[in-house]
């Protein structure tokens, strides 16, 4: 029986003689492909993507009303404070031994600076200085968050804040935030812990946003453990990612009774479409609060918050602030405590400065020690310190124990994937729903219109708008025979990205062809979003979608889906295909495990696996392949085998884009067998 098209040539091969050679020229039809790939919207189109997605955000701002009654505050705020602590993955053991380590003492006019490391998660330390002032005390203490300094704890603006505190009797612990300063990749290599990197965090059903907050919940530990700390005059402080972590770390460890986040405080709603660290991103915010929600938890305990005129992080600006602090001092009147909020506005740019550090002890003297009424305090001299005297360790000497993000990342995912190669059964109705939940993927998404345009050649031309708004671009090469096979070829590039010669293998073998440039590629980008991603690709739209409670794999698989059954309809095919290149092969995979439809499943420079495995490579996939607690599911092996789909890996890779080969694909090859197994699904997954 001859081979009438790819699919059968394909997996007949594969599943007969286990050969497979993807990419030479098959015999059969002559090509038709010759025709410049058409674009199908009018060109210099505007940006629809973000116009609807901060259209959504300011809708939910909307509808994050504040209350009007202490008790219908009292239940949103416990609502709200349990989705932070689930959804953020914040950790907190208070019983967790600290194992204080201290590696060195600088001494000052007055105080001490101790050097130490202490204990965050079991086996986990942190790298902190801890400000003392002489005498016995007790003092109130306050924990001083870094933002985005490379020197992190060190960097002179955050060593300020400290020596500031210090000098006023405060006792101040510093902390490294996770991925900065002495917590590094490379011990003494200062580096930014965002991007990719901290986004593999996700994948572990963590965030490090909430790793941070638990670091900062265990500074406060530290801070309550020592004689010489007034256990009920806590504080907290910082600018920028450290300001967002004092507005965090406030809301959720009540000890904190007074606390001023510095160019932090905005508003969720503008962080759609804008540029902020993945440090800063909580998942999932906006279908649960807004940001004066987060404010409103701290109510009616102190906070004042500083920002400045001429900052440059549109999500930081006065006028976002003022939004945030209105709605939550409606809930700080609830308590009758409208004066323990307030704010202060400087003509300066994105920093902590002398007039802030004046109106923090300012407020901290008023509200951890009952003195003056709040306005700020003359800054008392100080002189600060080198960086060589604050590192907790010499350079390149950092204690085993202090682990970076990517060795906890390997850890953590390696003991997640060892619970899930462990079992022997799944139930599969049950993963697939698991498996909807993290991609976020809504059922009632429909194609409400079908614009068919001009034809350009031989190309037909198609949008399809949905009836959450988006428009999905698609051009179809149909098949000269009825009945045939049609390929829908996807590339996170979008069509451009796309080779003749890919496309002409197809065609010779009878085959329809179906082109998408699925959300956010090709045709359907955004140059906003593209504007401010600076090399990483779909950092702004992933935080983005996160951020409003969706994923953009999961846009993606309902994107397929929509096209799969509008190609049926239309074109009524044999078969359809899906050939799909880096993250859009994900995508094809995760539509494959939830929807009827293709059966045959191309993935070309696919990730075979979300374990964390190299830091240095981390970036060779874009920020759209991170979802929230995939690997805590199951893997990529297991989304596999439940939809029973035939699925062919084409060059396949590491998480870091690292070729799977030899002794590591045979394992792949074995790990994928087992899994569908378990299943006792159909199909096939093979590796060339």
């Amino acid at each position: 029986m001859p081979l009438k098209n790819l699919a059968s040539y394909l997996f007949a091969i594969m599943f007969i003689t286990g050969r497979l050679i993807a990419n030479e020229k098959i015999p059969g039809q002559s090509s038709h492909y010759k025709d410049t790939m058409p674009n199908v919207f009018a060109p210099h189109h505007a940006d629809f993507i973000a116009a609807k997605l901060k259209n959504e955000a300011y809708v939910r701002f909307a509808q994050h009303t504040p209350p009007r009654t202490k008790d219908e505050w009292m239940k949103s705020a416990t609502r709200i404070r349990e989705a932070v602590i689930q959804k953020q993955g914040i950790m907190i053991n208070h019983s967790l031994p600290l194992e204080i380590k201290e590696t060195g003492v600088v001494k000052g006019n007055g105080f001490t600076i101790r050097k130490i490391t202490f204990q965050t998660r079991p086996g986990l330390f942190a790298t902190a200085n801890l400000y003392v002032p002489e005498g016995k005390g007790p003092f109130p203490a306050v924990i001083n968050m870094n933002g985005h300094w490379r020197e992190a704890k060190m960097a002179e603006s955050v060593h300020s804040v400290a020596m500031s505190l210090v000098t006023n009797g405060y006792v101040c612990l510093s902390i490294d935030a996770f991925g900065g300063g002495e917590r590094g990749t490379v011990h003494g290599e200062y580096e930014y812990h965002g991007n990719n990197l901290g986004a593999s965090m996700m994948n572990l059903g963590e965030s490090l946003l909430g790793f941070q907050v638990s670091d900062n919940i265990r500074g406060v530990d530290l801070l309550t453990s020592l004689s010489y700390v007034d256990k009920q005059k806590i504080g907290a402080t910082g600018a920028s990612g450290g300001g967002n972590q004092t507005m965090w770390v406030t809301a959720i460890d009540e000890r904190i009774k007074a606390a001023v986040p510095v160019v932090s405080v905005g508003t969720f709603e503008v962080y759609a479409m804008h540029s902020n660290c993945i440090c800063e991103l909580p998942v999932d915010a906006l279908t649960f609060t807004e940001e004066s929600g987060i404010i409103g938890l701290a109510a009616p305990r102190a906070i004042k918050m500083c920002n400045h005129s001429k900052d440059d992080i549109p999500t930081f600006l006065p006028v976002q602030m003022k939004r945030t602090y209105s709605n939550a001092k409606t809930i700080y009147e609830l308590y009758n405590e409208g004066k323990n909020i307030s704010y202060q506005l400087s003509d300066t740019n994105h920093g902590y400065y002398q007039a802030d550090r004046e109106a923090m002890i300012g407020w901290f003297n008023l509200h951890l020690k009952g003195l003056g009424d709040g306005s700020p305090v003359k800054e008392k001299p100080f002189t600060t310190f080198t960086e060589e005297q604050l590192s907790v360790f010499p350079k390149g000497q950092r204690d085993k124990n202090v682990k970076t993000i990517a060795e906890y990342c390997v850890n953590a995912g390696t003991a997640l994937r060892e619970t899930f190669l462990a079992t022997d059964k799944f139930d599969v109705a049950a993963a697939r729903q698991q498996l909807k939940d993290i991609l976020r993927v809504d059922e009632n998404t429909a194609v409400v219109d079908v614009i068919q345009h001009a034809d350009a050649g031989v190309w037909k031309r198609f949008t399809l708008r949905t009836n959450d708004g988006n428009l999905v671009p698609l051009i179809v090469q149909p098949a000269q025979n009825k009945n045939s096979s049609y390929v829908l070829i996807m590339d996170p590039g979008g069509k451009s990205a796309i080779s003749e010669k890919r496309i002409d293998n197809h065609l010779k073998n009878g085959s329809g062809i179906i082109i998408a440039d699925l959300w956010g590629t090709g045709e359907a980008t955004s140059a906003v979003a593209d504007s401010l991603d600076d090399g990483t690709g779909f950092h702004t739209l992933s935080r983005t979608e996160l951020l409003l409670g969706r994923s953009v794999m999961g846009e993606w698989a309902k994107e397929i889906d929509l096209i799969v059954r509008f190609v049926s309809d239309k074109f009524k095919p044999k078969q359809i295909i899906l050939d799909g290149t880096r993250e859009t092969a994900l995508s094809a995979i995760f539509y494959s495990a939830l929807y009827p439809g293709a059966e045959y499943i191309i993935a070309r420079d696919a990730p075979v696996s979300y374990l964390f495995d190299n830091r240095y490579a981390v970036d060779f996939y874009n920020m759209s392949v991170h979802l929230p607690g995939f690997l805590k599911w199951g893997d990529l092996s297991l989304a596999a085998a439940i939809g029973g789909k035939n699925i062919l890996f084409i060059n396949p890779r590491t998480m870091s884009g690292i070729p799977v080969i030899y002794a590591k694909l045979t394992a792949c090859e074995d790990e994928y067998r087992k899994i569908r197994q378990a299943c006792h699904q159909p199909g096939n997954t093979v590796f060339k």
